[in-house]
């Protein structure tokens, strides 16, 4: 009984080390053991150890030599994956390495520290031969190779990739702006001013409709005093610039004493007299009498007339808040034209330019 127990505190005692180690493992591989002097070949360092555990990694960095004539070319950034439910990790760093020398190189092993323990990896070698040459055949000469091209680049040719399709898309959009500029639409509304006609004209184009309507030759001489005395009231208005509309016929010819002649004054003042007449008191005019009272008309803006209106003004377009919006985003539609071909202009050259630097 006493030799079994002893046996079984042995058992333990001897596997209690190799637990703890099994706990961190190191191991390194080499992709190649044997390469030409200018090749590269890769190194694999592989650390598992406990997921709460702090692995530090050899501190070697690119352009560094793991050993005298074998050279660092690149170091990756490790990676990590999580195994038995998270509870043990495995830590990957891999390099790349070169050597120009042949020769049997022996490399050391990589050492490690997790939380304050080291561990070491095996060792490796590495045999770098020279390149073979034709001793034999000397008098054979290949010659220098030709240019070869250099493989694409995204990033060479994204500016110009980019910069093209924004000259497409400005172009696109000046030429729309343009379109919309010379057809007319509605950007702006088109403001028109009727010309205004001098007064004499006014008024004989309105004598010549109540000469055609021929309400003179009626019975109805009312409406054709009516229609007759406001022509002549519009006329005087615009000729003389009083407010003959909302005058009696009296003052109408009391303001025009000093304006005109008397017998061009006497000839109205009849003209008004039988007007009022017709339209107040009923009273009856023959036809012939209607006829004379046109041609009195008639001759009163003939004597009167001045061809060109001394109280007419120069008239200006007047617009609106909104005519106003609209010519201002015309004048927006302009500069946006103008930066945008500046735009185009300038991207170009950046193109070209880039292009001889891509091409020289």
């Amino acid at each position: 009984m006493k030799f079994y127990n002893r046996f079984i505190y042995i058992l333990l005692f001897a596997l209690l080390p190799a637990s703890a180690v099994a706990q961190v493992t190191v191991d390194i591989r080499i992709d190649s053991l044997q390469m030409f002097i200018g090749q590269q070949t890769g190194l694999t360092l592989d650390v598992t150890c406990n997921s709460n555990q702090h692995p530090v990694l050899p501190a070697l960095s690119e352009r560094s030599q793991l050993v005298p004539g074998v050279e660092v070319v690149k170091v990756y950034d490790p990676d990590t994956q999580m195994l038995n439910d998270n509870k043990r990790m495995l830590l990957t760093q891999r390099y790349i390495i070169t050597s120009f020398d042949s020769a049997l190189y022996y490399l050391p092993p990589l050492e490690v520290i997790v939380d304050t323990t080291h561990y070491k990896s095996k060792s490796l070698a590495l045999q770098v031969y020279t390149v073979p040459v034709d001793t034999i055949h000397l008098e054979e000469y290949f010659g220098t190779k030709g240019i070869e091209d250099a493989p694409f680049s995204w990033d060479d040719w994204k500016s110009i990739v980019y910069g093209s399709l924004l000259i497409i898309v400005l172009l696109i959009i000046t030429f729309a702006m343009l379109v919309w500029l010379k057809q007319g639409n509605p950007i702006i509304r088109i403001i028109r001013h009727k010309v205004k006609l001098p007064p004499h004209q006014v008024a004989m184009s309105e004598i010549e409709r109540i000469k055609e309507e021929k309400t003179w030759a009626s019975d109805d001489s009312k409406e054709y005093y009516t229609q007759l005395t406001d022509t002549l009231r519009t006329y005087i208005q615009d000729r003389y610039g009083f407010r003959a509309m909302d005058m009696t016929s009296g003052e109408i010819i009391e303001r025009l004493t000093a304006e005109n002649n008397e017998e061009a004054l006497d000839e109205l003042r009849k003209l008004f007299q039988t007007a009022d007449l017709v339209k107040f008191a009923k009273f009856t005019t023959l036809i012939n009498e209607n006829d004379a009272n046109l041609v009195t008309a008639i001759d009163y803006i003939n004597q009167t007339k001045l061809e060109v209106d001394p109280n007419a003004k120069a008239e200006e377009p007047e617009y609106t808040p909104e005519e106003m919006r609209s010519l201002g985003m015309k004048w927006t539609l302009r500069i946006l034209i103008g930066i945008s071909t500046i735009s185009v202009v300038g991207i170009v050259v950046l193109i070209v330019m880039r292009l001889i630097d891509l091409l020289s």
